[in-house]
């Protein structure tokens, strides 16, 4: 475990309107380069230790990537959904706190309970340390511990990418059987929590308007508290390659869950028909293949097994050469509270096929000027969007090169923590 050097422990804990602030920022999981939650932590956190902020991370399994002047402090979790061995039982001999046994519990009830055992080892570090940060930032969490948290004295601005109740709903629109609308229900009961919680927080950050309007619907958070403050892109690291040929039979995706909500079935059956006309054609995916996930039952069944390609541990450097060597990246998703896979292939110049769910269309722009736009949940429109692209080099071409205006022009990592670090100052204020 890394941990800090001195973070001021004895400084006033009330910082003036221009003082550096102490931030203990959270989350539960932060897989490096797959996901949002990753990729949001690292980059927010280097770009508010650049702003001269003082931020250490706390996280559970996956451990994110930071800077090296972010101290990160694990608090482990019982990794029951570990990549090598998922939904394991853990053995009597791991539980050596009651967060274990809390954690455990939840998931022998059926419900997903990484967001309350983490709050609750987060409160349990967090006690101890009030005096030396001013403020926590959560990052989706919303667990009751948040709440202790704020108790002990440590106001916390709650970060919500997008409800999760949105994706229990379109989970349980896609159960295949009343045994499985039962096991998702139960899954995803967490989620009341999260409610519960978000209502509580003095003030939330989102990133889109399509979230804000979606977290104040089915959270219902006040819209008085809640404020978008959009993600950003790194555009000196996801940028065109000169030297790097595009690949017209590669095209390129995401696969950060395998979850119906990310729209990875109809991109497979979308590219089962597109081999017919290009039988040469392959797809790369960035992430790892979990056995006995629907995307490795669909890509046996529609005979994908030497058409896709899943790329996992590779360097942010390695993904941006993917994304110039492919002649246009997908976004297949359901619904997106914003999609940093978007930006960053939009920002390394790679023509983009998307679809409307969600806030897509807000970080996309208009359909054949800054990407491909095709509807969510039709295998047939997304192959008419990738056909596009293919079809039209030179025009695909136009599209990469506007995408990355359009990314480059909005949103950066120093604007998002520049917002971020208002809302800080507010949260403060308010307290």
């Amino acid at each position: 475990m890394q941990t800090g050097h001195d973070t001021g422990a004895n400084r006033p804990r009330r910082p003036g309107p221009d003082d550096p602030l102490r931030i203990a920022y959270l989350t539960y999981r932060g897989k490096p380069h797959v996901g949002g939650q990753g990729v949001y932590t690292r980059h927010l956190t280097k770009a508010l230790v650049d702003l001269g902020h003082h931020v250490e991370v706390l996280s559970g399994q996956p451990y994110p990537i930071v800077d090296d002047r972010v101290p990160l402090v694990q608090l482990p979790s019982l990794d029951i959904y570990n990549d090598h061995f998922p939904m394991r039982m853990p053995g009597i001999w791991e539980l050596k706190t009651w967060m274990d046994y809390a954690e455990v519990t939840a998931f022998s009830t059926g419900t997903f309970p990484e967001p309350l055992a983490f709050s609750l080892r987060a409160w349990d570090h967090l006690k101890r340390r009030t005096n030396e940060f001013d403020l926590v930032q959560d990052n989706q969490c919303l667990g009751y511990g948040l709440l202790a948290i704020e108790k002990a004295g440590l106001p916390v601005l709650g970060t919500i990418h997008h409800p999760i109740t949105v994706d229990r709903r379109i989970e349980m629109e896609h159960a295949e059987t009343t045994y499985q609308r039962y096991a998702k229900a139960r899954w995803y009961a967490f989620t009341k929590m999260q409610t519960r919680v978000a209502r509580r927080l003095r003030r939330i950050i989102t990133v889109s308007q399509n979230s804000y309007d979606d977290i104040c619907r089915t959270h219902d958070v006040s819209p008085e508290k809640l404020f978008v403050v959009p993600v950003g892109v790194d555009p000196d690291l996801f940028k065109p390659l000169p030297n790097v040929e595009r690949k017209p039979a590669q095209i390129i995706s995401t696969a950060s869950a395998d979850v119906a909500m990310k729209g990875q079935r109809f991109l497979l059956e979308a590219l089962a028909k597109l081999r017919t006309e290009y039988p040469d054609l392959k797809l790369v995916l960035i992430g790892r293949l979990k056995e006995g996930s629907i995307a490795q039952r669909t890509i046996e069944e529609l005979g994908l097994g030497d058409a896709v390609e899943f790329v996992s541990g590779v360097s942010d450097e390695r993904i941006v050469e993917l994304y110039n060597e492919s002649a246009c990246a997908v976004v297949p998703s359901l619904y997106e509270g914003f999609s940093l896979p978007a930006i960053e292939a939009m920002s390394s110049g790679c023509p983009l096929v998307a679809t409307t769910g969600g806030a897509l269309p807000e970080v996309t722009g208009p359909d054949g000027e800054t990407c491909y736009s095709v509807a969510p949940a039709d295998s047939d429109a997304l192959a008419a969007g990738i056909r596009r692209a293919l079809d039209d080099p030179e025009g695909s071409a136009r599209i990469g090169a506007a995408g990355r205006d359009r990314v480059i022009t909005r949103w950066s990592w120093r604007h998002t923590a520049v917002r971020t670090v208002d809302h800080y100052r507010a949260l403060l204020a308010e307290s």
